[in-house]
């Protein structure tokens, strides 16, 4: 175990890193609240979206790492915001004239559209809880509303009467002339209508720990700050959050790094050293244009999970998350076949290249084993040619290449078989675009045909390789457009698998068939 503490100590993955820095806030006394506290916060207006998956995860990343080079306890919290005010009907729910009444009510206060919970809010965190359940995430779940309500908060909301104008003076410096009229840290929460209030304060009474103002008749209300009466704008909840908590790091998108500045001074002014905080680049869609859950572009988690395994997009989001990634369809195979492939790599690397590994940094010391005798973008190549609508259709060519192979010693396989067969129906079937072979490439393919018509030499995909790689050498410069006139004569696709092992799996007899197709033009 320390060897890997050491390990994890030099290493130059970015969740050790991390870790790392967490660890130095220690360096002198470990903490008074007796463990480390990682955060990752959620605005529960919506279902739980890809985004929440890549910060609970990377999050979850950096704390595994933390736990390795350190005693010192750690856990996760997942807050909810569900006090907030509705803003808006969802667009995507039953029952919105029902909604409608009961705009900026906070989410907690608002009807279940549904009918199944107590409320919209409770609805949305039950939700989130089926999402991180459904990952096996480790994490404690908080609700702004019984955060406020139960006086865990009520320390935080007097010291932050008591420095208001000081928290007022870091706020109005961010804000336009017209909003800074009307603003407050404070945002009272009706005693009659239940409604979220942007109100100005007429007063801030530190000694009693209460607010004054008038409500939209103008009528005058005075309120205590505890209790659940008021709630805090969203940028001072989030510092004053860090404050009642002790959090040592949270993680969020590019978009909130400008406010860092605000939310830090407001926890140092309420008392607090402020945590590490990691800003990571946002998914952009296929266009390049940034992903949203309002817009719907790029691709949903259940999306993902339709064409591939939970473990490749933890994949996904381990690599580079301090780079704008394109996240479309698109990605989805190379993301399962660079997972395999470090799978593969993990069994006989040392400590030391082990945590590197991004499989480390997904599954903690409990690394699986790949059973993948087949990469993932050989069967979608393999579905291509058999026309494949269901996983066993492929089964038949992967036996007879992998004779040990089968769904129940190969689970991984069985699974990715099944994926590619959705893929290929769904992504690759309807772009596929045939030619026809130019003379110099009807020469090669007869070339290729006869070789494989005399070959005895079984199955072996390196040897196959060399023959299809000895058809093309003398014809072509560079040999890759040799390469290409396979893909685009044989698979209608612009680019594809090493073809000798395409050869192996498919079987040559199949393979002759099938350059004798193209040959015919029977594709085109």
């Amino acid at each position: 175990m320390s060897d890997l503490r050491d390990a994890g100590m030099s290493s130059k993955a970015w969740p050790f890193e991390e870790a790392r820095r967490v660890l130095k806030r220690y360096e002198k006394a470990p903490p008074e609240k007796g463990y480390v506290l990682f955060e990752t916060g959620y605005g529960p207006s919506g279902l739980p979206h890809i985004g929440t998956f890549g910060e609970v995860a990377r999050t979850t990343m950096i704390m595994r790492a933390f736990r390795e080079i350190s005693d010192i306890p750690a856990k996760l919290i997942c807050f909810s915001d569900d006090l907030d005010g509705m803003r808006k009907v969802p667009g995507n729910v039953p029952n919105q004239d029902m909604l409608q009444e009961h705009l900026q009510k906070p989410l907690t206060s608002v009807p279940d559209p549904f009918g199944e919970y107590e409320s919209f809010g409770h609805h949305n965190n039950a939700m989130l809880r089926r999402f991180l359940d459904t990952f096996g995430f480790e994490y404690e779940f908080y609700s702004a509303t019984e955060f406020y309500g139960s006086g865990q908060f009520d320390e935080v909301l007097k010291r932050a009467a008591e420095r208001y104008d000081e928290i007022m003076k870091v706020m109005l410096k961010s804000l336009r002339e017209e909003r800074k009229q009307t603003y407050s840290i404070f945002l009272p929460i009706h005693p009659e209508t239940g409604r979220v209030l942007y109100v100005p304060m007429k007063e801030v009474n530190a000694a009693d720990g209460t607010i004054t103002f008038d409500d939209e008749t103008g009528r005058e209300w005075t309120l205590p700050v505890t209790g659940g009466n008021v709630k805090l704008q969203w940028k001072p909840d989030f510092g004053a959050r860090w404050a009642a908590l002790g959090v040592d790091f949270e993680m969020y998108g590019k978009d909130h790094s400008t406010n860092t500045p605000i939310y830090d001074r407001i926890c140092e002014i309420l008392g607090q050293k402020a945590p590490e905080h990691f800003t990571y680049e946002l998914f952009l869609d296929d266009k390049g244009q940034k992903i949203s859950k309002s817009s719907g572009n790029g691709i949903s988690i259940d999306e993902w999970l339709t064409y591939a395994s939970t473990e490749s997009l933890a994949y996904f989001m381990y690599q580079k998350p301090k780079t704008a990634k394109r996240m479309h369809f698109d990605v989805i195979p190379k993301a399962m076949d660079e997972y395999h492939q470090q799978l593969r790599a993990y069994a006989d690397q040392d400590t030391d290249a082990r945590v590197n590994n991004p499989v480390f940094h997904i599954h903690g010391h409990n690394v699986p084993a790949s059973d993948m005798v087949v990469p993932f973008s050989m069967l979608l190549n393999l579905a291509s040619v058999a026309n494949a609508d269901n996983k066993d259709q492929l089964w038949g060519f992967i036996q007879r290449y992998a004779p040990d192979a089968s769904p129940e010693a190969n689970p991984q396989l069985d699974q990715a078989a099944g994926f590619a067969v959705r893929y290929y129906n769904d992504f690759v079937k309807p772009t596929k675009v045939f030619r026809a072979a130019t003379e110099l490439e009807r020469e090669a393919l007869m070339d290729l045909r006869n070789q494989l018509s005399a070959w005895d030499g079984g199955l072996d995909a390196e040897a196959l390789q060399s023959v299809v790689y000895a058809c093309g050498r003398d014809r072509f410069d560079p040999l890759r457009a040799w390469f290409g006139a396979l893909y685009e004569v044989l698979l209608g696709a612009t680019q594809g698998p090493r073809f000798g092992g395409f050869i192996a799996l498919y079987g040559i007899t199949e393979t002759i068939a099938l350059i004798d197709a193209g040959l015919n033009g029977d594709f085109v």
